[in-house]
């Protein structure tokens, strides 16, 4: 995929803007749409139905968003966490009604939510958008108070400033552990992003120090340009344990920062666990999540399979090939909203085509990308053959630091079409 091809699909993010068409008219009651979850996906989701027409409640009991892309400059220190932080003030400027509640239940024959005061909201529609949880039960050893020793990162927030606190208090020589799970999780590159701005950390503020990698598989997101990036930059910071070589993670023992796989035992003086993971608690309560723990759905409605009249996208559903990003959610949203508009309309939707770019950070001026384009097959999305592809092996740095750039560009963009 060429730089040019990059910058078409920054624009196109602009350009999906148009995307729902006619406002929603109807002779009857105006019908009601719920969103749970104020992320890049619920939000998004929200605001294209408002400007479609239609009434929208967006439920989110946070009062800002702390975005998990780019949070992985906070670890690395070159960022604060309030860059990452985004209010709904302007979704409310604009007519969009914001429950600052948690929702409690779902009740799906009866189209209901009830929040966590006990108030109820009924819909015709439901959109889930909640997210991830994490899978504390499965890992041995490993809890929501282990978290607070071990901590995962992988919601942005506390976590994220308890990892970059951890590293800064570390001593010159310490040893950091990252265990990385099995598919599926949120953000498939993410762990390998960070491994490499932590090994940066490292080289640059604690020369004697070393991180560990231990993944519990043996392939993953770009890795040919991450272990190219790897051999090149951080030879002597950065050891990649795959599958094949012992590095799934058993259990962890949180009281001395150790990690324990089949083969060896690893204490560190800082340790990054990142367990797996599931669909946000809603789905789950509202009967949309599977046996997996994620959200089948149908692709060319975003329906629940499991549950009419409620829909789910980001990170909670089951995509196929689609991977879980915020690019990923946002896209998503769009094409729900007007999915959504037509089914009220009493319309057949089109068969969907989606795009995801995928911008990872190997040093603060360092970026490699993926992108793909995705259809309906098999009841789930997959990959249409010859379209996306990765950035170039071996290409010079200025080539790189274009792409640093564009993921740059890409965050700004996004975040002032989600909450600006």
């Amino acid at each position: 995929m060429s730089l040019t091809d990059r910058r078409q699909i920054l624009g196109g993010l602009a350009a999906t803007a148009t995307v729902l068409g006619a406002p929603y008219v109807s002779a009857q009651a105006q019908p009601h749409v719920i969103v749970i979850g104020g992320g890049f996906g619920g939000a998004t989701c929200a605001r294209f139905l408002h400007r479609a027409g239609i009434k929208v409640t967006l439920i989110e009991e946070n009062a800002t968003y702390t975005s998990c892309p780019f949070s992985n400059l906070v670890i690395h220190g070159s960022r604060e966490i309030s860059a990452q932080q985004f209010s709904y003030d302007a979704l409310k400027s604009e007519g969009i009604t914001i429950v600052a509640q948690r929702a409690q239940s779902v009740d799906g024959d009866a189209r209901r939510v009830t929040l966590n005061d006990g108030t109820t909201l009924t819909y015709d529609r439901l959109i889930l958008s909640p997210g991830i949880d994490m899978r504390f039960d499965a890992l041995p050893g490993y809890d929501a108070a282990s978290a607070e020793l071990m901590p995962h990162a992988w919601k942005a927030g506390a976590q994220t400033v308890l990892l970059r606190r951890q590293l800064e208090a570390m001593e010159d020589g310490g040893l950091v552990v990252m265990s990385v799970p099995a598919n599926p999780y949120r953000c498939p590159p993410g762990p390998y992003e960070r491994a490499s701005l932590i090994a940066h950390y490292l080289k640059t503020k604690k020369p004697k120090s070393k991180l560990i990698v231990l993944d519990a598989k043996d392939q993953f997101s770009k890795q040919k340009l991450f272990q190219e990036a790897w051999a090149n930059l951080y030879p002597d910071h950065l050891e990649y344990v795959p599958l094949a070589a012992g590095g799934k993670t058993t259990e962890v023992i949180a009281s001395d920062k150790t990690v324990v796989t089949e083969f060896s035992r690893y204490t560190a003086a800082v340790a990054n666990i990142i367990p797996p993971q599931q669909a946000g608690k809603i789905a789950q309560l509202a009967g949309a999540a599977d046996r997996t723990g994620w959200c089948p759905i149908d692709p060319m409605t975003f329906e629940s399979k499991l549950r009419p009249n409620m829909h789910v996208i980001g990170d909670a559903a089951i995509m196929g090939a689609m991977p879980k990003s915020a690019f990923a959610a946002n896209a998503q949203a769009k094409l729900c909203a007007q999915t959504v508009a037509q089914l009220l309309r009493g319309e057949t939707p089109a068969e969907p085509k989606l795009v995801n770019t995928c911008y990872s950070l190997v040093a603060p001026d360092y970026g490699i990308s993926v992108a793909g384009v995705y259809r309906p097959g098999n009841g789930v999305f997959v990959d249409i053959e010859g379209a996306g592809g990765t950035s170039p092996l071996t290409a010079p740095q200025d080539v790189r630091t274009r792409e640093a750039a564009y993921s740059n560009a890409w965050f700004g963009i996004i975040t002032a079409e989600v909450f600006g």
